[in-house]
């Protein structure tokens, strides 16, 4: 969650600001999208590639890899030895639990938070839901898709996949399977070719997202109360904080990483109140559960939803 800091000391900060950043082509473009934000304020910024686990552990799927920090750990351990001053994160590979000495000052304005199905054009059949062909192989490592797609659509056959968006992609482009389940929000970043496929847009209500999916995460030293004004003043989103909050509530109160089949998405609308969608399996296999609930504040909101799954 957002917690202001409360430090007696003000720690002076100079114009410079390194970021550390994964070196893959959409960790990059987030961190450059952040870079230009602060330069623009006249701040100079460098940018520090870190390798992570995420990105040399090919052999483990994503689902065992989101959200317990093998994307993650590598970026905060450079935090908390000061070779960085700010890490960028997706939101959703976060743990909702971290080091002591770190602090996530702020989040960005969120991208489009869904899913889109990308199929090979060739594989297409609008005769069926979501287009899918019978028996469609799907590609994906995520359980939260994996239950969700099988939900919808019994007969497909889930195919894990690894790699970064492009190599995704590549992968239904060949024909090694028919299609694919990624986030919008990296599609819209980083703009792929997509002449080859047609692309089914996913609506967040229907076919949930993961906690967080599309948000940026600034990550600082607690103590650095410098940067985090600089954060607060021209990065951060209060109303992109106000609905992420409560999903990631109920991912740490459930207990679970991304490896855990949880859809969670929440939107305020223009009068406060607040509507939170999910979708939840006990297990990887379990039947998948639909839960949905608004609240007129968010006190107690993820902790309702936590207590139906836990007791229904």
């Amino acid at each position: 969650m957002i917690w202001p800091i409360l430090c007696k000391n003000n720690q002076s900060l100079s114009k410079r600001i390194r970021i550390g950043t994964r070196g893959s082509k959409l960790a990059l473009w987030q961190a450059n999208f952040v870079k230009s934000q602060l330069e623009s304020q006249g701040f100079e910024v460098i940018l520090e590639i870190i390798t992570t686990q995420g990105d040399t552990m090919q052999d483990l799927s994503f689902d065992k890899l989101e959200g317990k920090g093998f994307f993650t750990s590598e970026l905060e351990a450079a935090l908390i030895e000061e070779r960085i001053d700010l890490a960028v994160h997706s939101m959703k590979d976060l743990p909702t639990k971290s080091s002591d000495a770190l602090l996530i000052a702020g989040v960005s304005i969120r991208e489009d938070p869904a899913d889109w199905i990308v199929i090979h054009k060739d594989k297409a059949d609008e005769k069926h839901l979501f287009s899918l062909p019978l028996n469609a192989r799907i590609g994906t490592s995520s359980n939260r898709r994996k239950a969700q797609i099988k939900h919808f659509r019994e007969d497909v056959d889930i195919v894990d996949i690894r790699g970064n968006l492009p190599t995704r992609l590549g992968k239904v482009e060949e024909g090694l399977v028919d299609a694919a389940i990624l986030a919008a929000a990296g599609i819209k970043r980083i703009q792929p070719e997509l002449q080859s496929f047609k692309v089914v847009k996913m609506h967040p209500r229907e076919f949930i997202p993961a906690p967080a999916q599309g948000v940026l995460a600034y990550q600082i030293r607690r103590h650095d109360s410098a940067l985090s004004d600089i954060v607060r003043n021209h990065l951060h989103y209060q109303a992109t904080a106000n609905v992420t909050n409560v999903e990631r509530k109920i991912l740490n109160l459930l207990e679970g990483g991304c490896h855990l089949p949880l859809g969670a998405y929440c939107e305020q609308d223009k009068l406060g109140y607040y509507h939170v969608w999910t979708a939840f399996a006990d297990k990887p296999g379990y039947p998948l559960r639909h839960y949905n609930l608004s609240y007129s504040t968010s006190d107690g909101l993820a902790e309702a939803i936590v207590e139906y799954y836990l007791n229904n």
